[in-house]
């Protein structure tokens, strides 16, 4: 067995000498974080401040652009240091809180998704009852066990992997990664591997079973339902589901090139889809919801012209 230690830091493996290529990757990354931050901050400005759209699907949506926010500060202020520096090292301390800070992005992401599934299939299966059943109480409710729940799972999740004693100190990503943590441990992850399967379950599954019990019952509308029905359903829901099928892909991509050997891929690839699920999901939300709602491209309109 090796000798295992509490380390004070890691260093990032991922990164290579890109000579002057460095500074055109920053401009990139920067570009994609000014427009992540825009796009997001002004879809939360338009719905707090108008009050037609304070609306439970309204309401979910800023909460959605919320967390988009959190996910893109965690990653990309860190990125853009990184990107510039010589050497690729961070702090233990710094590292196990941006671990948790992705992966709250990550199981928010989905509640919130399952949640404005939910808001969808009442609006379009229960018209009648979707204002009793989705009160303000209720609205409330949802949101914080949104938020609360991951945030939760994610706390005990840090927990056990600080608790580790290492061997090593090379983190092979361009982040901090929580299962490339875990992989650098001398003693026993046990109780680490049955935990990551519970919070997979618990974030990701359990999330994507509610959205296509959801969607089963919509469709089933949608199709015995009058055209009417089918149009509102659709302006509503593909956006949702692109969303959706966006979100799962990126991270079926951080699970498999996470789980997997993929050395054989190149490296620009493999950094490519761990950050796929982090950089692509902020950007696309804002620009699918903004432009499919006419509420909110009125409201934009309105907003940007009168600012000129």
């Amino acid at each position: 067995m090796k000798n295992s230690t509490q380390f004070s830091y890691f260093t990032l493996g991922a990164y290579s000498d890109t000579g002057v290529l460095k500074y055109v990757y920053f401009m990139i990354i920067m570009s994609l974080y000014m427009l992540t931050v825009c796009a997001n901050v002004l879809l939360i400005v338009v719905i707090c401040l108008n009050r037609s759209l304070h609306e439970p699907m309204y309401i979910f949506l800023c909460s959605l652009f919320v967390n988009e926010l959190l996910g893109s500060t965690g990653l990309y202020p860190f990125l853009l240091v990184q990107i510039l520096s010589d050497i690729h090292t961070v702090s233990a301390p710094f590292c196990f809180l941006q671990n948790y800070v992705l992966f709250s992005y990550g199981g928010v992401e989905y509640l919130n998704l399952a949640v404005m599934s939910y808001d969808r299939y009442l609006a379009i299966c229960r018209p009648l009852q979707y204002n009793t059943q989705m009160s303000f109480n209720k609205i409330s409710m949802l949101i914080a066990v949104t938020w609360l729940f991951p945030l939760l799972l994610c706390v005990v999740m840090t927990y056990l992997s600080s608790s580790l004693q290492l061997c090593g100190t090379i983190i092979e990503k361009v982040y901090c990664d929580n299962y490339s943590i875990v992989r650098l441990a001398c003693n026993d992850t046990t109780i680490n591997n049955i935990y990551g399967l519970v919070i997979t379950a618990l974030s990701i599954f359990c999330p994507l079973m509610l959205i296509i019990y959801t969607y089963i019952k919509i469709l089933k509308i949608c199709f015995s339902g009058s055209k009417q029905t089918r149009q509102k359903a659709f302006s509503t829901c593909v956006p949702h589901l692109v969303s959706l099928l966006n979100f799962s892909c990126g991270a079926g991509f951080e699970i498999l090139q996470s789980r997997f050997n993929m050395s054989n891929l190149p490296n620009i690839l493999r950094i490519f889809l761990s950050l796929y699920w982090l950089t692509c999901q902020p950007v696309l939300n804002p620009l699918l919801y903004g432009l499919n709602m006419s509420k909110i491209r009125i409201m934009c309109k309105s907003l940007v012209s009168a600012k000129m």
